[in-house]
Order: structure tokens, then C-alpha cells, then sequence
């Protein structure tokens, strides 16, 4: 893929540009994961767990869509676990790699316009997201925890991928 590791030495006008750029890498390193592995492997489970790599990669984008839009600025969003069925992640068979990968593109265009109408130490609204009596936390609290996520998942695909005989390392 073609997004740069953000290293800590590269200049960056903000806190909120560092955290956009994390997020951009994380993005371009799942999918560039899935691009890498044999397309039989993308609805396969080699986990214990049993979700398929395809899968991940659309509970990503619900992920992010759901700490900001849903959960930070509040808004009333139809299908907020639609990656979801039957309490497992789910992809439909007219759903592929490039369509969910197109979506995660413009989850994070959108994840970046967000950041750009907000400071950092503005809180979310109250709402489902955060639980009965639970205050909403910061726009910087949810990047941080969304690049946990990334972080995690992304890290999660690096054993996949070399377990089913995809791309190994960044």
C-alpha cells in the first residue's frame, strides 16, 4: 500500500494530525493485508475464534463509525452494528473486498472531516455509546482508543496473514 509508517520524528501541525495519520496507516496496512492474501482465505477462519479476515475488515469500519459518528457527536445512525448477525461479525456474499475496502477509505475520509470540526478536548455528546451515568470522554480519549483497535486488529491480521500464506511484516 502506499501510506507511510508516521514516525515520530515527522513534523505534524497538530496532535489531531498525528493521531489522523496513525489511523490512516493502520487503515492501509489491514487492507493491504487482505489484498495480500490468497482469495480464498479471505472468508476462511484459521482462528480459533472463527472470524474471517473479510470480516475484520468491515467491523473496522463499524468500529470507527460507531466511537465517532455514533458515539462522539451523537448522530442517529440506522444500522450502528451492521457488521453484525446473530452475535458474530458478517459479511453478505454480494459484499467484497474492494466494495468493504472502499468503505473503510471513506470512513476515514469522514473520521478526518470529524477531527477537523473539533478540538481535541471536546467532549462527546451524551448518549447510548457510553452507558447509563457514564460521561462521554474526549475526541482525543476516542482517537487514542480507536488506534488501540487498530493497533490490535491489525496486529491480529499480521498472524493470519502469515499463517495463510500472505504478506509478513509492515
Amino acid at each position: 500500500m502506499s501510506t507511510p509508517f508516521p514516525e515520530p520524528t515527522d513534523l505534524a501541525a497538530s496532535r489531531a494530525e498525528v493521531f489522523l495519520r496513525y489511523l490512516d496507516f493502520f487503515r492501509d496496512r489491514a487492507i493491504g493485508k487482505l489484498r495480500g492474501l490468497p482469495p480464498t482465505e479471505l472468508y476462511e477462519s484459521r482462528l480459533m475464534s472463527g472470524w474471517a479476515p473479510i470480516e475484520l475488515l468491515k467491523h473496522l469500519r463499524y468500529t470507527e463509525m460507531r466511537w465517532l459518528e455514533w458515539g462522539f457527536e451523537g448522530r442517529d445512525i440506522a444500522d450502528v452494528w451492521g457488521e453484525r448477525q446473530d452475535g458474530r461479525w458478517h459479511v453478505g456474499p454480494d459484499e467484497s473486498l474492494g466494495d468493504l475496502s472502499a468503505a473503510l477509505l471513506a470512513q476515514g475520509e469522514r473520521t478526518r472531516a470529524l477531527v477537523g470540526r473539533h478540538d481535541l478536548e471536546d467532549v462527546g455528546q451524551p448518549g447510548e455509546r457510553w452507558g447509563d451515568g457514564n460521561k462521554p470522554p474526549t475526541l482525543e480519549r476516542v482517537l487514542f482508543h480507536l488506534l488501540q483497535e487498530y493497533a490490535r486488529h491489525v496486529g491480529q491480521l499480521d498472524i493470519v496473514s502469515e499463517i495463510s500464506g500472505g504478506p509478513l511484516g509492515e
